[in-house]
């Protein structure tokens, strides 16, 4: 096993590397999209794990995901090529790319957030407008009946 800091800094410098790759080194137009968001590695140091995301060309148009994984498949050889130069370790790691689904998991977050916050604005105007239900003090007897009863024993 080795230092997991170690594992740590050689996950950062192989997501450096291969986002670096991708934008400026890698000629397929099935990667304009893609963005690295994070890459993991393992005690041993020879597999990692490079995970990614791919936009749309604009808000409108859904993101070609199978293009994406088609392509970084295709460029594997010559990404784990710049990551064994860029790296200077002894044994290049393999690569293997995970679409990754934060980004989807914190919109469906903010969705439901969004939900709950109209919930309770909801909920505020209608206790605004609400009153209590009887009278404000339910237990404040009129001294008149209060008497009355008293004379009746």
């Amino acid at each position: 096993m080795v230092d997991q800091a170690r594992a740590r800094k050689l996950a950062k410098r192989i997501a450096t590397i291969v986002a670096s790759a991708i934008e400026h080194e890698i000629k397929d137009p099935r990667l304009g999209f893609v963005t690295v968001t994070d890459a993991k590695v393992t005690g041993d140091l020879r597999d990692a794990t490079v995970f990614y995301t791919v936009l749309g060309e604009n808000l409108e148009t859904e993101p070609d995901y199978q293009g994406a994984a088609l392509g970084l498949e295709k460029a594997k050889g010559v990404l784990r090529s710049k990551v064994g130069e860029g790296t200077g370790v002894r044994f290049t790691p393999t690569l293997a790319f995970v679409l990754d689904t934060v980004p989807d998991t914190a919109r469906q977050m903010e969705e439901l957030l969004a939900k709950a916050r109209a919930a309770d604005d909801e909920v505020a105007r209608a206790r605004a407008g609400a009153k209590h239900a009887g009278d404000p003090d339910p237990y404040k007897v009129d001294n008149d009946r209060a008497a009355g009863a008293d004379d009746d024993d």
